[in-house]
């Protein structure tokens, strides 16, 4: 099964997230990913100003594993995974401080607060996805109760490695652990106030609830000396992002995966290209020997013939060489990326990005795609310009079961897709609007002039196949919003 999430990253960047979750039973699961992007005309993105360099510059993908998935309640508990894991790890350190048992430390404290931070997401958005619901009020105690339960777990396992073998540098990745705890229970906190805000909600008592969880933790970070937003001071809430954004690599720099990209068909490319190079040499050599046998060796025609046919050995192998290039093109992919965990080799993905003509794409694209009338007759004189962005993953079941001590569901690719370079030749974003006004003045309104960038995916997992559509909303400002249909 393949997730999807498209969203804005930031003004300039859209964030495409694709969760590849791989079946437990069978030792491969294989994926596909076909994105159809359709371009405005009018933006001057073709195969002559936009190549593939441009496309991969443009792109971004990071590749993790998915979160192990645990209820919020489950990892308060002191005798289940993943506490308990974590509470060994600590345990282990203290008697013996080796180099494995280090790592594993570390380890254990990067995967605890990652689990936790994706518990806390879907938790919060089960909460207001169920903002109506009789259980409304126990669903936020049980959230505030969680919380305190799981903060005060963590922070009583420093009692068991305040021990001598235990270095300053190794307690520092326990607070690491308990800054980014703190930093998660006040921001969801506030994402979760923030968003029953605008729904209407809450009553008060959910409201002082969620206010006393914030301030007890804000209270406790400046106890504990870790930095805090300041209302009245723009430099240490600058060193706070910062040091925000640095938390947030180390905790989850477990999840990351390693790869290693490649051009994908090297050994066929070459094959053809020496068939290319074969076929120029033969016509070459025939031309020769016929010319030689019926004028000899030192005859004017055979010259020309020399010559002239040397001259047509280079163009047919061009010629061929761009054939078996195109062919290749459709057949193959541009790149492999291998993707591995320590020495655990997880599976691949390829890519590969071409424009395509509309008489190729599948009907049922073009369907989906649903231009309104105006904009059909429009694209008969200035068609859209259409890029196919293709994705394979292949998943190794076993090896995802031995890269991690936590249930591993299969990894997620996160791509970011910067349009810098789509807003170059946009118009102004604001258009003069002329209306009339009172006493038989003109008034003059200002509208925003937008253009449209239409994603169609289709995720291909086994035997199901599903089409999604989004469309972003864009000027030279910046994205505006991303549709979903």
């Amino acid at each position: 099964m393949i997730e999807d999430q498209v969203k804005i990253h930031d003004k300039f960047s859209v964030e495409i997230k694709l969760g590849f979750n791989a079946r437990r039973k069978p030792a491969v699961s294989d994926f596909a990913v076909n994105t159809w992007i359709f371009v405005p005309n009018s933006l001057d993105i073709n195969r002559s100003t936009y190549e593939k360099s441009d496309f991969y510059r443009d792109l971004k993908s990071n590749i993790r594993l998915i979160t192990p998935v645990y209820l919020l309640r489950d990892i308060a508990r002191r005798d289940v995974e993943p506490f308990v894991l974590l509470e060994k790890s600590f345990a282990d350190l203290a008697s013996n401080p080796t180099r494995t048992k280090t790592a594993a430390y570390e380890y254990h404290i990067r995967m605890f607060v990652s689990i936790v931070k994706s518990a806390l997401r879907n938790e919060i958005q089960h909460i207001q996805a169920n903002g109506n619901d009789a259980d409304f009020q126990f669903l936020i105690q049980e959230l505030t109760g969680n919380i305190e339960t799981i903060g005060a777990n963590y922070r009583n396992l420093r009692r068991i490695i305040n021990v001598p073998t235990v270095s300053r540098e190794l307690m520092n990745y326990y607070h690491f652990g308990d800054e980014f705890l703190s930093n998660l229970f006040e921001q969801h906190a506030f994402k979760l106030l923030d968003g029953l805000g605008k729904s209407g909600q809450p009553d008060e008592s959910t409201r002082l609830s969620l206010l006393e969880l914030i301030n007890t933790e804000v209270k406790y970070k400046r106890e504990k000396g870790f930095p805090v937003v300041e209302k009245n001071s723009t430099d240490r809430n600058r060193e706070l992002v910062f040091r925000l954004s640095l938390l947030k690599k180390y905790a989850e720099n477990e999840l990351f995966l390693n790869t290693n990209q490649r051009r994908d068909g090297i050994w066929i490319e070459q094959v053809y290209l020496s068939i290319a190079a074969g076929l120029s040499m033969i016509f070459a050599t025939a031309v020769a020997f016929s010319f030689q046998q019926k004028y000899g060796n030192f005859t004017m025609p055979f010259f020309v013939a020399l010559v002239v046919s040397y001259m047509l050995k280079d163009r047919i192998k061009e010629v061929t060489r761009y054939y078996f290039a195109h062919k290749l093109g459709r057949r193959f992919f541009d790149h492999r990326t291998d993707i591995s965990l320590s020495e655990h080799r997880i599976g691949w993905s390829k890519e590969s990005m071409l424009f395509t003509p509309e008489y190729k794409i599948p009907r049922e694209v073009i369907k989906i795609r649903n231009r309104s009338a105006i904009l059909e007759a429009e694209n008969r004189n200035n068609r859209e310009q259409i890029i196919l962005y293709r994705k394979l993953v292949r998943l190794n079941r076993q090896s995802l079961n031995e890269c991690s001590q936590y249930p591993t569901g299969g990894m997620n690719d996160i791509i970011r897709f910067n349009v810098s370079n789509f807003i170059q030749k946009m118009d102004n974003p604001v258009v003069p609007l002329y209306a009339p006004g009172e006493d038989g003045k003109i008034e003059i309104i200002k509208g925003e002039k937008m253009y449209y960038i239409n994603l169609i995916m289709q995720l291909k997992s086994e035997d199901q196949s599903e089409y999604k559509r989004y469309r972003i909303v864009l000027n030279r400002k910046g994205i505006r919003e991303i549709e979903k249909f």
